[in-house]
């Protein structure tokens, strides 16, 4: 359906002011509540001022208007990531495009064969074996093939480390090292170490710290990321877990002008604190819940009580050998008391609190906190959420509902269904994210990438949520696909209902504020494959050009 026009009214001295920009002859893909189609737009500073039919809104066209032709191309609103660290990369050696083990060891030899002898090597954390077609980890006995005499960390996604004999010394690190509270150390079907540490054990390395960088360059590295972002078709991003010093870091790009991103921030305490020290960490960065503006705003706080892909906390043990003859169900990364504790006192001050929860126990945990808190103070108008859940169960559904809250779900799957199907079997592997159950269970849900853990690009959180298919396993639980308009709506409006900011972003609607994407494919009609691949050829946030691709905005 095409929508008629639809004008935000703007007057000046009695007449309709033209607007800046029209954009026309596309296929607008408005994202409002009857999901209306339209031909064309029209933006004034940085709105949307009406939307309507190619006639209708290039009759609004005064003569300093620019007006652009899209030629039959598709326009979204911007989208969004509720979940990301960043877009992965930087100075450690690059995983990311490594396919086999061969290739793993490649990448690292060649960093070795540049490195002095003794110096400490450490990959980057945006990969995962199951983009491997071996489809395992590289453990210490191979790292120490190509790797004799350095110590070899390889940082895997968010939980995990990877050491190498010579790395297992210079941490001293033996086979009598006991494991502590919420982590593993695991080892070789002999007993001997292979090398992984999972959660709270990679405390037992200390990593360098990065070098000392400038205020300035600092400020160019965060610009050259979010330019990266920008053009895969991201206009808004949740950080979950910054510090007070990187916000300040946003706030100075912002006065400076240099702030493209819309950015909701997740404070995050150290994970080792009670409730009286979290309370301090926060008090101590000298801001407050819901602090900022449209461009850049405190979201709340971000928890966590289990591990990733191979510390999940389970309600049943994980499938053998992982499950040590049925003993082990995962890791609870904080005991549900003190946990439980943090939460109340957050609440009390104010504070909207999201905890990472992969399993379906540790799911259990965070609602069993979360009302504990909401019998404190209602909770149910603060949009609180779950991120990631993982292994949602039916019995979540009407907790989850009475709470209010929100599922903060991620593409984790479309990397590691296959690990995942070694860890917990093909039952758990197949449900994860079930966001069919979330949607039909009439949930919000919001959608994103974990990146830099997970590739971030957002069509293809899009083409997994919709097929259900992955790298490299094929199609798992094909039960738990969504249609492509609510996975569309997903990465927008249920990003913006999120952040309590669907009355100004989200979708495209006169009053709005004008953050779009155009994209070389017809996001509801084109082949699953060619909507993953698709090019991002504009992405405007709030009127302004953030990313071109050659002659997309060249005049008619």
């Amino acid at each position: 359906m095409v929508l008629g026009l639809v004008l935000l009214a703007a007057t000046l001295s009695g007449q309709r002011a033209a607007p800046d920009i029209i954009l026309h002859n596309a296929k607008v893909v408005t994202v409002d509540p009857r999901f209306s189609l339209a031909q064309a737009v029209a933006i004034s500073g940085d709105r949307f001022t009406a939307v309507g039919t190619n006639e209708d809104i290039l009759g609004l066209r005064g003569p300093a208007t620019r007006v652009i032709d899209l030629r039959g191309r598709t326009m979204v609103p911007g989208l969004a990531d509720n979940h990301l660290h960043n877009p992965g990369g930087g100075p450690g050696v690059d995983l990311s495009r490594a396919r086999s083990l061969d290739d793993v060891y490649a990448q690292l030899a060649a960093r070795v064969a540049s490195t002095p002898t003794g110096t400490l090597v450490v990959s980057n954390s945006d990969w995962h074996e199951a983009q491997l077609r071996e489809q395992r980890l590289p453990l210490r006995l191979d790292l120490d093939r190509v790797a004799p005499s350095h110590p070899v960390v390889l940082v895997r996604g968010g939980h995990e480390y990877i050491l190498n004999s010579a790395a297992l010394r210079q941490w001293n690190i033996t086979e009598a090292t006991p494991e502590p509270p919420g982590g593993r150390i695991t080892r070789y079907p002999d007993g001997s170490l292979n090398g992984e540490l999972v959660d709270t054990a990679r405390r037992l390395v200390r990593l360098p710290a990065p070098p000392a960088r400038s205020l300035e360059d600092r400020i160019a590295a965060r610009v050259a990321e979010y330019r990266q972002l920008h053009a895969a078709g991201l206009t808004s991003v949740r950080h979950p877990g910054i510090s007070g010093d990187e916000y300040q870091l946003l706030r100075t790009m912002q006065e400076r002008g240099l702030l493209t991103m819309r950015v909701s921030a997740l404070l995050r305490p150290p994970a080792d604190v009670d409730a009286a020290g979290a309370l301090a960490w926060l008090r101590a960065t000298g801001l407050s819940p819901d602090t900022g503006d449209e461009r850049l705003r405190i979201g709340g706080v971000k928890l966590a009580v289990d591990g990733g892909f191979e510390g999940g906390f389970m309600r049943t043990p994980y499938a053998e050998p992982w499950g040590e003859a049925g003993t082990f169900r995962g890791l609870q990364t904080v005991p549900a008391d003190r946990y439980t504790a943090i939460v109340r006192a957050l609440h009390g001050e104010g504070w909207r609190v999201f905890t990472h929860a992969v399993g379906d126990a540790a799911i259990d945990q965070v609602l069993d906190a979360y009302e504990a808190a909401n019998r404190d103070r209602p909770i149910q108008e603060r949009r609180w959420a779950v991120e990631h859940a993982f292994v949602g169960r039916p019995d979540h559904l009407p907790r989850l509902k009475a709470l209010g809250l929100g599922i903060s779900a991620q593409n984790h799957l479309y990397v590691a269904g296959p690990s995942l199907v070694q860890y917990w079997g093909p039952e758990r592997a197949s449900l994860v994210t079930p966001m069919r159950l979330y949607l039909d269970a009439g949930l919000p849900v919001s959608s994103g990438t974990d990146a830099g853990v997970i590739p971030y690009p957002p069509l293809w959180t899009i083409y997994h949520f919709v097929t259900r298919d992955t790298i490299s396993g094929g199609v798992f639980g094909p039960e738990q696909r969504i249609t492509r308009e609510e996975a569309l709506r997903a990465s927008t409006m249920g990003n913006a209902w999120l952040t309590f900011e669907e009355g100004t972003k989200g979708s495209i609607e006169a009053g709005k504020l004008a953050d779009l994407v155009v994209l070389s494919e017809d996001l509801l009609t084109a082949p699953p494959t060619r909507v993953r691949d698709a090019d991002v050829l504009l992405t405007m946030v709030g009127g302004s050009v953030v990313f071109e691709r050659d002659g997309v905005l060249a005049p008619n």
